[in-house]
């Protein structure tokens, strides 16, 4: 299924969307991107390995995290997004549509302005309604998380009587309200929340379940990239989780993500190539259809 945004989209088949934090304190790679330069030479590697998103996030959102100032916010993503865009820049202007990760409408009104074209907001839209404004004044294409209350205490509210169903029928609240806030469907997409507010065999039936979502009409994105459940589900830890975390990727295209936001760009792209290849001869499971 297609996202698209005013002036551009997606082209068909499973996106690979590369994260970029500039945050010192993210979970897997915090601290190693605060530089711009470094940040640069980073989104290009990515954009040359497979990329098909840059997802630009400057606030943590891993377990217990605390939030960060919109300001702050600014402050780290405006100057890397003046960078990618610098037509006399080494490489001249980056090739890839960029998506900023906020939870702030006036974080998100800044990065559209310095050339972002997707908000992905772990909340839904629900933290701040003036994030969906910003999104449908620019025109720009929203991810919608699940996501019960917040980083800092999401992890005490997994319980649930039907996990797909429930985080289902939450999404779809989410894209009534952006709808209603004049997004249109097509510039919406839905990702289920992988490590939030989710236990380690909620976030594997997730990724089994995926294509429950179909229902909504929407892209669905999928977030398991290096996540704590790969570890306290599986057993992997340090390096050990690329290998959990492509494994998720590929099954999450058999189950029928579009969009897959992952750290490792090159071996996932491999894989969802192979995957992709597959699958042109055998059907995906569940409800989602082939790629393309």
């Amino acid at each position: 299924m297609r996202l698209s945004w005013r002036g551009g989209g997606l082209l068909g088949g499973p996106t690979i969307m590369g994260i970029l934090n500039v945050t010192p304190d993210s979970f897997f790679d915090g601290g190693r991107y605060v530089d711009v330069d470094a940040a640069v030479a980073h989104a290009w590697s990515m954009a040359l390995s497979g990329a098909g998103i840059l997802d630009v996030g400057a606030e943590s959102t891993r377990p217990g995290s605390e939030g960060v100032s919109p300001e702050a916010q600014i402050d780290r993503l405006l100057p890397l997004l003046k960078a990618l865009a610098d037509p006399d820049g080494p490489r001249g202007p980056f090739p890839l549509p960029i998506s900023v990760d906020t939870t702030s409408g006036a974080v998100a009104a800044a990065a559209l302005a310095a050339g972002a074209c997707i908000v992905n907001d772990v909340t839904g839209g629900r933290s701040d309604p003036t994030l969906l404004e910003a999104a449908a004044d620019a025109g720009a294409a929203v991810v919608l998380m699940h996501m019960r209350g917040t980083p800092r205490d999401m992890q005490t509210r997994t319980d649930y009587d039907d996990l797909m169903s429930e985080v289902g029928d939450a999404l779809e609240a989410c894209c009534a309200a952006a709808t209603a806030a004049g997004i249109p469907p097509e510039h919406q997409a839905v990702d289920p929340g992988v490590g939030f507010s989710k236990t380690p065999e909620g976030c594997v039936e997730l990724i089994g379940r995926l294509g429950e979502l179909a229902r909504l009409g929407r892209p669905i994105l999928l977030g398991a990239s290096r996540k704590s459940f790969l570890g306290r589900r599986f057993g992997l830890e340090g390096d050990d989780r690329l290998h959990g975390s492509v494994a998720a990727a590929v099954l999450g295209v058999v189950h029928g993500a579009d969009i897959l936001r992952v750290h490792d760009v090159a071996e996932t792209a491999a894989a969802v190539q192979v995957a992709c290849g597959v699958l042109e001869y055998a059907p995906r499971v569940g409800n989602a259809s082939r790629p393309g």
